[in-house]
């Protein structure tokens, strides 16, 4: 049998690998929330029963150790490798009543209707989280109003964006004066402590910077006009190359998958034309997986949610090796045509299990018969590595995550 490193490794090199790669945790784009988290560890009567909140937006669960092997999970966060003290959590309470834990540094406004406000330093507020919901909505943008005429300022107004303002492990240390060298060492203890492989989620989003300072609105007009935004996005690549320097100077010997962000597409096709994407934004994302490339042994990972069938050839020649969540259940996503259309020239990291309608409403039986179905499609001949649709979300019951691991189980027997 395969490692889970050589696994993973295997299947991003389109090399089948002895069983598929799988992924739960590793990036807030293939996790699992914290309900449904704390729902699976008291159905299975787990060991460890602590549910601790690490993407505090997402309201995400970080699987422990526990979870991980029992599942057969093969890939990890280095995030995970902090906060990793008691006292770095304090109780809280999830929308369902369950008990769960926040980092100790977020600490949201509890209002007198019950739902919980986020502040920045100087008093705006910039995320709301209403009764009954499971995670936080963004409600500061800086430049909702326009362009500043300059961007000597841009640096803190996206610190108060709250993908920014509130990040998951490890950017909640990234203040800190000994952060690189903390995360290089904690990468390689994890590298030389577990054979699981190695991730680093890295953002460095592009069109979705666009839509959290401008509002999706806004920004979606503005890109038809690209002299308006070129010179934010000249801005936000030169923010972004700095941070990426330190992450291939640090972790591009030890990390395996560097994992990237851009919402590129809804569920009747892409925000934009692909011409307007090749314009605007292509010569962005090529720098990117260009540098990384050439200054480390990672692979490029792109969570980009939607229907990207249209973009996908640009995406492949600007240098992403692997694509994820795979969501098929939009236009042109069919797991057939994904398949033979791309499976040779990038690596579809989900896709595994249909969470919009199966994972949440159907019965065991159908649950395994779409993971089983998916696994004829996507396994053969490497390039896949399973992981729902996206997160696995608050409304799906423990027996069907049990039930899709089963199915990945009952496949290879």
């Amino acid at each position: 049998m395969m490692t889970s490193r050589e696994r993973v490794l295997a299947a991003v090199n389109h090399s089948e690998p002895d069983r598929v790669a799988v992924d739960m945790g590793s990036t807030p784009s293939s996790g699992i929330s914290a309900i449904a988290y704390s729902n699976l560890v008291n159905y299975i009567n787990a060991n460890d029963k602590d549910v601790k909140i690490y993407d505090v937006v997402q309201q995400l669960a970080e699987p422990s150790n526990e979870i991980i092997e029992k599942f057969g999970v093969d890939v990890i966060d280095i995030g995970r490798t902090f906060n990793t003290n008691p006292e770095k959590w304090y109780d809280t309470v999830l929308a369902n009543g369950d008990s769960a834990k926040y980092p100790s540094w977020f600490k949201p406004k509890k209002q007198s209707d019950g739902s919980y406000h986020v502040y920045s330093d100087d008093g705006d507020l910039i995320a709301k989280m209403p009764v009954g919901a499971t995670f936080f909505d963004q409600t500061y943008f800086p430049y909702e109003s326009g362009y500043p005429a300059e961007y000597s300022s841009l640096k803190k107004e996206m610190g108060k964006v709250l993908w920014q303002c509130m990040p998951h492990s490890p950017w909640d240390h990234s203040n800190e004066p000994d952060f690189w060298e903390r995360l290089r060492a904690n990468a390689i203890e994890a590298r030389q402590n577990t054979d699981k492989a190695l991730m680093v989620v890295c953002g460095c989003n592009l069109f979705e910077w666009g839509t959290f300072l401008r509002r999706i609105d806004n920004f979606l007009m503005d890109i038809m006009f690209p002299e308006e935004v070129m010179p934010l996005l000249d801005e936000l690549i030169q923010i972004h190359m700095k941070t990426l320097e330190n992450v291939c100077k640090y972790l591009g010997d030890v990390v395996d998958i560097l994992r990237f962000g851009d919402d590129l597409g809804m569920n009747s096709g892409p925000f934009m034309a692909p011409e307007t994407y090749r314009q605007v934004f292509k010569p962005y994302h090529s720098k990117l997986c260009e540098y990384v490339h050439k200054h480390s042994g990672m692979k490029t990972f792109l969570h980009s949610c939607g229907s990207i069938y249209k973009l996908l050839p640009d995406l492949i020649e600007a240098g992403y090796d692997i694509i994820n969540p795979v969501q098929t259940t939009c236009a042109d996503m069919e797991p057939e045509r994904l398949k033979k259309e791309f499976g040779n020239d990038i690596v579809f990291w989900g896709g595994g299990a249909n969470t919009k309608e199966i994972l949440n409403k159907g019965t065991v039986e159908e649950v395994k018969t779409d993971v089983k179905k998916r696994l004829e499609i996507f396994a053969p001949g490497g390039g896949f590595v399973f992981n729902t649709i996206h997160n696995i979300m608050p409304d799906v019951p423990p027996q069907n995550v049990v039930a899709m691991f089963e199915a990945i189980d009952e496949f290879y027997r």
